[in-house]
């Protein structure tokens, strides 16, 4: 005969220094004490989840769970760090016991003791994402890949497409067939490749970043004893922005979690906006259903928005099916209706928000306070200039800037070579598109295009100028639509210097003379739209697919830079405005006064997290936000009108929601088009809005 018996452990008389009850409201009181057993707190925007997951932390810990039986799991080390200082303020000391950290720290700190288990040394390598491209790149060679000429893909897209599968637990096969279409026909050698790296890595005793979660994973499955002592150890999870997590990130969790059951997740999955880079909306979803015990708390109080903005973030999120119904409720007063405003077109949009921001100071708002936010980099293209022209300044949060952008630059190149075939920079930026050609190789057909082009002989050309991008981009008198004097044409020019031109590039370098040649054509010449268009027809278009992972967002940019190009009267006086923005970015980025007041310019993504004073939402037009792809099936829409919810919940005070009835050069013709407006706008009711009509005054 058996019997179980169960030792508790010592737990000293409890004495709460934090009066809980008078620090949270009801709601974030309940998700902080609740009893043992899993929780889904979901935390509204702007209603305080920081606070109550920091609570949730100390209260455990005057209950007399040891420290070093708590993990707290962050996405990044500024959120860690920023909670576990609040701990250790709120309870007067310091927690170094306390497993607080990122998903890929925590398991970098398990693996480390436990690598031997799988193969590796506990010494193993950390790569980073420059190592991992480069461990590729010899995979690719010792897998015999010939990439010239074959568009395999590039190493930085095979990490990306190796990272998705291994973070949605799917097959490389899955992952090219759902997102990297235009790459399934070498789908066998892909795999062949990941295969390869595979080994690689165990080989050389290295894990990338995402062997951190996926060999924690099999460690945890695949052993038994390690399993049951992490269980046994952590008796209480906590995860932080749970609506982020991808597939392998929750499955980690629930194994973790499935001795004890204490698991309390955090976070709203009406900000679920992701699903691009592998996050799983099911995950917080379906948790009630994936932990039948589970209790769900709602923390609906906002203590950031107006009740104004607040109606109108409730009715945009509203039609949305899957959803954890909530009402953000207001902690604060009355303010202003948010506004609709509609414009003629982009161009009276940008002078609309260019003349509200100016006015906005003199009312009391610090430029640092506002924000225009949008769905894509593109869509603030007139807005930029607009800013530019009336000396508004702005910063633009994207991580590297739109017009300083690598296939930005790459396909306004073609722009610049045309218009002044003396700028020795675009040139060797083009040329060293082609495979084969380096840095040294492009400086040396440079002098033969020049020889061959001016009649100069070589040895002239060691003093001549390189031509800045700010410089003049027109060329010099008398050589403009063809009347080029002696001259003769780019294509013949380039031709001449074919017997330059490495083996491996002779054939793309004759499918380049003839784009080059295109361009020339004095109907496409007087178009830089015109121009644009055609270098993506040409090859560009495949280049961008073997080099960026996010092949379809960039050659968007490329395609809305052709309809921006078609209000320019001609070329030159593109590329003029082109030289101008860029020059303006790239003062801000170097005289940049974190003190000095300025707009922010961001995409919704990377505005998430951050609040501001006014906020203005523009472009809202169906095809640009929600975007044309995400129409195409339900789940990509109700992600976009959590974009929406996002966008909206950022503002405090003001909220202004724009759209332009035209936009010009829309489409492959060219022509003006109506734009209608974004259907996320007529689901909410219009006494919720203030309609501003915009009234142009001449003379």
């Amino acid at each position: 005969m058996s019997r179980d018996y169960v030792v508790e452990p010592f737990r000293s008389e409890i004495n709460l220094q934090i009066d809980y009850a008078r620090e949270l409201n009801p709601q974030q009181l309940a998700a902080v004490t609740a009893p043992p057993g899993p929780a889904l707190v979901i935390a509204g925007a702007g209603s305080g989840k920081t606070r109550t997951l920091t609570y949730r932390v100390a209260y455990l810990l005057e209950q007399g769970i040891p420290a070093d039986r708590i993990l707290l799991l962050t996405f990044t080390n500024k959120a860690a760090g920023e909670m576990m200082h609040r701990v250790a303020g709120l309870l007067g000391r310091q927690l170094p016991s306390l497993w607080g950290g990122t998903f890929h720290s925590i398991g970098a700190r398990i693996l480390r003791s436990h690598a031997d288990l799988l193969g590796y040394r506990r010494d193993f390598t950390i790569l980073d994402r420059d190592d991992a491209k480069d461990l590729i790149k010899t995979c690719i060679a010792e897998a015999g890949i010939e990439t010239k000429g074959t568009h395999f893909p590039k190493p930085e897209v095979l990490c990306e497409i190796f990272s998705l599968a291994v973070n949605t637990h799917k097959s490389t096969a899955e992952i090219l067939e759902e997102q990297f279409d235009y790459f399934e026909q070498i789908t066998r050698q892909v795999a062949d490749v990941q295969k390869r790296y595979t080994a690689r890595k165990r080989a050389t005793n290295a894990m990338d970043f995402d062997d951190l979660l996926a060999l924690w994973l099999r460690l945890l499955q695949e052993h038994a004893d390690v399993r049951e002592h992490y269980q046994r150890r952590f008796q209480f999870i906590l995860v932080d922005e749970y609506q982020d997590t991808n597939k392998l990130q929750s499955d980690l969790i629930d194994l973790l979690a499935e001795r004890h059951h204490n698991v309390t997740v955090v976070g709203d999955d009406a900000q679920s906006i992701y699903a691009w880079r592998g996050a799983n909306f099911q995950n917080i979803f379906k948790f009630p259903k994936r932990h039948p015990d589970a209790k769900v708390f709602k923390i609906e109080t906002n203590y950031r928005s107006t009740p104004e903005i607040l109606k109108v973030a409730n009715a945009a999120i509203a039609a949305n099916r899957d959803q954890f119904t909530k009402i953000l409720t207001p902690a604060r007063k009355s303010g202003l209706k948010p506004a609709l405003v509609t414009c003629a077109d982009a161009a009276q949009q940008a002078a609309f928000i260019a003349q509200r921001v100016a006015e906005l100071p003199e009312e009391g708002v610090n430029l640092n306070r506002v924000a225009v936010l949008y769905r894509s980099h593109f869509h603030a293209l007139e807005l930029q200039l607009e800013l530019t022209k009336r000396h508004i300044p702005f910063s633009i949060t994207s991580g590297i800037r739109f017009f300083e952008q690598a296939h930005i630059k790459d396909a306004t190149a073609y722009l610049k070579l045309v218009a002044n075939p003396r700028d020795e920079l675009a040139f060797k930026r083009i040329v060293q598109l082609l495979p084969g050609i380096g840095a040294k190789g492009a400086g040396k057909i440079w002098k033969i295009f020049h020889e061959k082009l001016e009649g100069t002989p070589s040895s002239e050309l060691k003093n001549s100028p390189v031509t800045r991008p700010s410089a003049t981009l027109s060329p010099p008198s008398g050589e403009r639509d063809g009347a080029r004097g002696a001259r003769q044409s780019l294509a013949t020019a380039l031709t001449s210097c074919a017997k330059a031109v490495p083996a491996k590039a002779a054939t793309v370098w004759k499918q380049f003379v003839e784009t080059i040649s295109q361009l020339e054509d004095k109907a496409v010449r007087q178009s830089a739209a015109k121009m644009l268009r055609l270098v993506m027809d040409a090859g560009y278009d495949d280049y961008l697919k073997e080099n960026f992972a996010n092949y379809r967002n960039r050659l968007e940019d490329l395609e809305q830079l052709a309809v921006f190009a078609y209000q320019f009267g001609s070329v030159e006086d593109f590329l003029t405005q082109l030289a101008l923005l860029t020059n303006v970015e790239a003062e801000d980025g170097q005289t940049a006064n974190r003190d000095a007041e300025q707009i922010r310019l961001s995409t919704i993504h990377q505005a998430k997290g951050l609040e501001f004073d006014v906020v203005f939402v523009i472009m809202l037009c169906d095809g640009l936000f929600p975007s044309a792809r995400s129409m195409e099936n339900d789940d990509g829409e109700e992600e976009e009108r959590r974009l929406f919810y996002v966008a909206i919940t950022r503002a405090k005070n003001e909220l202004y929601l724009s759209h332009p009835l035209m936009r010009a050069g829309y489409g492959s013709t060219g022509m003006d088009a109506m734009q209608q407006p974004s259907r996320f706008l007529s689901e909410i009711p219009r006494d919720l809005l203030n309609e501003w009509n915009l009234r142009s005054r001449y003379g």
